[in-house]
């Protein structure tokens, strides 16, 4: 049975939701981020896959809007960590079929903040990662986003941010958002 969840961002909640459910007795036959196709064991009942599921974080999805928005995220955040210089709106309305104006109501309405905004608060957490991990320099980080120049960049890590990315990266004191609870 396919289950769907929200808040799946990375490859560690699909590890942590896998380990708790087979420690359960349960069979994992796929696992996606916001979907987890599961083989329960005989008696095991819907109640105690939700128990297990929001004991770890992360919340079950029960009707068609909450589907639509966690796909949304998911391909924002696959979108983020791919070097793809592609118009949001156009990416969005090719994985979803679906006119762009459509997906962009939902999503705001569900979630209290923009496509856009969303997708650009996962960036601004990305350009924190990679200042952190001190590889590249600001141009290069631009770059691997698909900003158009570093100065682009800048101006919206400090609209978020409220600091410069310089600032950011002298504090050591990385106050990181989780992807799950990025608005």
């Amino acid at each position: 049975m396919k289950i769907l969840v929200k808040n799946m961002v990375c490859e560690r909640c699909k590890t942590i939701l896998k380990q708790e459910l087979e420690a359960s007795g349960m069979s994992i036959n796929a696992i996606e981020l916001g979907e987890i196709d599961i083989q329960a064991a005989r008696g095991t009942d819907m109640q105690t896959i939700e128990n297990i599921i929001t004991k770890n974080g992360f919340e079950m999805v029960k009707d068609n809007t909450d589907l639509l928005v966690e796909n949304i995220k998911a391909q924002l955040l696959q979108l983020a960590n791919e070097p793809k210089n592609i118009a949001l709106s156009s990416f969005l309305s090719n994985k979803f079929h679906k006119d762009y104006s459509v997906l962009s109501k939902v999503f705001s309405k569900h979630q209290g903040i923009t496509i856009e905004k969303y997708f650009i608060n996962i960036k601004i957490e990305k350009v924190k990662e990679l200042i952190q991990l001190g590889r590249l320099n600001f141009s290069e980080i631009a770059y691997q986003l698909n900003y158009k120049n570093s100065s682009h960049l800048a101006q919206q890590f400090k609209a978020i941010t409220g600091m410069s990315m310089s600032t950011y990266k002298d504090l050591k004191n990385w106050n990181r958002k989780p992807l799950d609870q990025i608005l």
